[in-house]
């Protein structure tokens, strides 16, 4: 084909693009490169970028907060951390060899912050153990404040929930997190707090939650 079109130009004839071939040539927009599945594991490196968890059971759990992979549901959870919303928030819905949500006030699962619903910034990134994801109703752009860690790899759960982290420290204390849904005793955050601001581990956990209510599901990922 390459040769065909030597050929009016060697015989001294103009070559006129056709609509058609002017559309196609048209530029193409690049394909964004693949989003890195490394993380930091070091809490000293961009510490503000690294979510502390104090638990109820005297564990401190460390998630590196990517804003490559999600940044504005980095930018969410940072925000509300900063205001305190999370302290004394209960892990309202924890399932056995799949994951621990957290993040409702209310300990329902019906429940988020005063801040607008976010839309999804669905991504690439697996479902690992230890992946921190948003949690969100069947709408799409409807991720607020509620957020689960994965026990185990669920891949089932990649491109329909964002990820926006991961535990890169602590990953027993989020495994002995109460099962339940909702746990007859279940774990509390007792502080939330970025390593930058390099707040102290309270002095004594916080007495036990009395039982919510059992409904919930909404704002959770399907098992």
């Amino acid at each position: 084909m390459k040769y065909r079109l030597l050929v009016p130009a060697m015989m001294g004839l103009a070559l006129v693009a056709s609509p058609a071939l002017a559309k196609k040539a048209e530029p193409v927009t690049p394909t964004p490169a693949p989003l890195s599945t490394a993380v930091n594991t070091d809490p000293s490196v961009d510490a503000d970028n690294v979510l502390l968890l104090d638990l109820s059971d005297g564990g401190r759990v460390a998630i590196r907060l990517m804003p490559e992979w999600a940044p504005n549901h980095v930018e969410r959870v940072k925000t509300l951390a900063r205001q305190g919303f999370y302290n004394g928030v209960v892990f309202h819905r924890v399932i056995e060899g799949f994951m621990a949500q957290t993040g409702d006030p209310t300990g329902t699962g019906q429940g988020g912050s005063q801040l607008p619903d976010l839309k999804a910034e669905f991504n690439a990134i697996p479902h690992l153990r230890g992946t921190v994801s948003m949690a969100r109703t069947n709408d799409p752009d409807s991720a607020n404040s509620q957020f689960f860690i994965v026990f185990y790899p669920r891949f089932a759960l990649d491109h329909k929930y964002t990820v926006f982290g991961r535990v890169i420290s602590g990953m027993q204390y989020v495994d002995a997190i109460q099962r339940g849904e909702p746990p007859a005793n279940p774990t509390r955050v007792v502080q939330a707090s970025l390593a930058s601001e390099n707040k102290p581990k309270p002095a004594a956990p916080v007495s036990p939650a009395a039982p919510v209510s059992a409904a919930q599901l909404s704002n959770s990922p399907s098992d």
